[in-house]
């Protein structure tokens, strides 16, 4: 849930149009035969989207603080084993209050005087290699003011087991651990220097390209790529730069030399500084893609019931099955 900072307001933004969002047939439900959905949009539900909610909210607190979350779904083209899985992607982002003594969201009593309001991001992907899914989230909490993320959850589940690794940023340095079903991994815990996260950039770029620091760094990859890597927890020397794209449009490219690994995240120069996609790549293995294909905000936590399922519909969820 996004922090309290101030109230809840109710959407009621008209769409007269809305060309990122396709007309989607709503799932039908598995569910002890309960009656499919009605096809929804966004416009139907009066989801707005971040160009529009933008424009009438044009400043970050007053975007960022209206009680909705931003979902993005993205057309995934996932390299694994060697070759590229069709999926989906969706970046959660939405403000809420931490606790930075336990790091953890602060949900209980009146808001404690040490608290501070993040910019939380779920980066969630689902792909399908062969017979068997794969599933991972990544939880990063940024704080709104710029400054370096607090923590990094992240799992990655699918058929063989579940691997999970947090990192958390204390005084004396980042606290690391993991747990594996590999006997190669294990469990692990491990103290790292200082350094940046790279799951932390993407909450950076929603504050604004010309905010990224550019030139060499100290960076702990991202979550999911360690794990698919089997990778250290460690910090690796790292080049972040900016470069011109489209029109409107910046790319942040982060290269690891010592790994192989590329980051290239094209995102809108202009607030609210959407990412319109990202590739990944690996020295010797075909890319990582992924391609914008719908957005809203609202205030998902509260559509989890059967009859919601119009919601995901508007989000495009499903709307490319997996090829192999």
């Amino acid at each position: 849930m996004p922090s309290p900072i101030r109230p809840v307001l109710r959407l009621t933004l008209s769409i007269s149009a809305v060309p990122l969002v396709a007309i989607v047939a709503c799932l039908s439900s598995c569910s002890h035969g309960e009656s499919a959905a009605p096809a929804a949009t966004s416009a139907s539900l009066s989801l707005p989207s971040p160009e529009e909610f933008g424009e009438a909210h044009p400043r970050f607190d007053e975007y960022w603080y209206q009680g909705v979350a931003e979902l993005t779904r993205y057309r995934l083209e996932q390299a694994r084993y060697g070759e590229v899985h069709e999926g989906e992607a969706v970046l959660l982002f939405v403000t809420e209050d931490f606790l930075p003594g336990p790091q953890v969201k602060h949900e209980l009593g009146p808001r404690p005087a040490d608290a501070v309001s993040v910019l939380k991001l779920n980066a969630h992907r689902q792909f399908f290699t062969g017979i068997y899914p794969y599933t991972t989230l990544t939880s990063v909490f940024s704080p709104v003011d710029g400054s370096a993320a607090f923590k990094v959850a992240g799992s990655v589940v699918e058929w063989c087991g579940v691997t999970y690794t947090q990192l958390n940023r204390r005084p004396e340095g980042i606290v690391a651990r993991l747990h594996s079903y590999f006997e190669s991994e294990a469990d692990q815990a491990v103290q790292l220097e200082h350094a940046t996260f790279e799951d932390g950039l993407w909450a950076a770029l929603r504050r604004g390209p010309a905010g990224i620091q550019e030139g060499r760094v100290r960076m702990v990859p991202a979550a999911h790529y360690l794990r698919f890597a089997h990778r250290d927890m460690a910090a690796y020397d790292a080049e972040v730069r900016m470069e011109r794209g489209s029109e409107g449009r910046r790319t942040m490219v982060v290269t690891y030399p010592d790994l192989g690994r590329e980051l290239r995240v094209e995102v809108g120069e202009a607030f609210p500084h959407i990412i319109y996609g990202w590739e990944e790549r690996e020295r010797g293995g075909p890319p990582t893609r992924a391609t914008r294909t719908h957005a809203i905000l609202t205030d998902y936590w509260a559509h989890n019931g059967l009859a919601d399922g119009s919601y995901r519909a508007a989000l495009g969820m499903g709307a490319d099955p997996p090829r192999e």
